[in-house]
């Protein structure tokens, strides 16, 4: 059976299950799930403009002809642990290794409660997939961790770079909650300055992956203009860690 076209639908904004995939996300960070929710139901037309954008840059149609699955080559870990000590791909190993993350489980999420739109034989639902992969690897070459606000962050960068408004809206209510917690952190400072970083870095979903896996990381930092996140480092990580926690235990009793 052929797989289904992308539907015109995606890119209707849908704000009444956006909100209803919050709340779920802010009671509990690690539901991957309503992330990609919330992300189907306010990409509108960043997908289409997004894939425009990459076929006007002077490789886009040469990663577009292509077509790489990049969760097949995140996931091949004895392919990244044979580049170079200090590359780009080794320290996302370390990551998702030392997080027990993989692109398989972050796809598997994506695909929860939902047709088989996602992986259709399409261009744009191609760019959608590549975007999904990518994120753990933005964790890495942003310096944002997996912590609530690392996530915050991550998120404001992300919607600098794709202008997608879920990660705008998951940037905002996460720095809202986390700001409960830290009230003397410049949380929202934080966040703002990740969404600026996003916007002065190079366009990082035209990059050729495959090349610049093999890349000193700090050598890629400074090729894609991506500068280091001051105010979160500034944040102890122990206070990062337990950010969440006042507010997950708040919801809880209010569910």
């Amino acid at each position: 059976m052929a797989a289904p076209a992308v539907a015109q639908e995606t890119f209707r904004m849908d704000w009444s299950a956006a909100l209803s995939a919050l709340k779920k996300l802010i009671a509990d960070k690690e539901d991957t799930e309503q992330v990609f929710r919330i992300m189907r139901a306010l990409s509108g037309r960043s997908i289409p403009k997004g894939y425009a954008k990459l076929l006007s840059t002077p490789q886009g149609g040469r990663l577009a002809y292509r077509r790489v699955e990049l969760a097949a080559v995140l996931d091949d870990h004895e392919a990244l642990r044979r580049l170079p000590e200090g590359s780009v791909g080794r320290a996302y190993l370390a990551f998702v290794e030392s997080e027990d993350l993989s692109a398989a489980g972050l796809a598997a999420e994506s695909k929860k409660g939902v047709d088989g739109e996602i992986d259709a034989e399409h261009p744009l639902a191609w760019y959608g997939r590549r975007l999904r992969d990518v994120h753990d690897l933005w964790h890495v070459l942003s310096g944002y961790h997996r912590d609530a606000l690392g996530e915050a962050s991550l998120v404001a960068f992300s919607y600098a770079q794709t202008k997608s408004f879920g990660f705008a809206l998951i940037g905002f209510a996460g720095a809202h909650q986390i700001k409960k917690a830290l009230r003397d952190r410049p949380i929202y400072k934080c966040v703002w300055e990740a969404y600026q970083h996003g916007r002065q870095a190079a366009w990082l979903p035209g990059e050729d992956y495959e090349k610049l896996l093999a890349e000193p990381l700090e050598a890629a930092r400074a090729r894609l203009n991506i500068a280091p996140p001051a105010t979160y480092r500034a944040i102890p990580e122990v206070e990062r860690a337990d950010a969440m926690a006042p507010a997950e235990a708040e919801l809880a009793k209010a569910a």
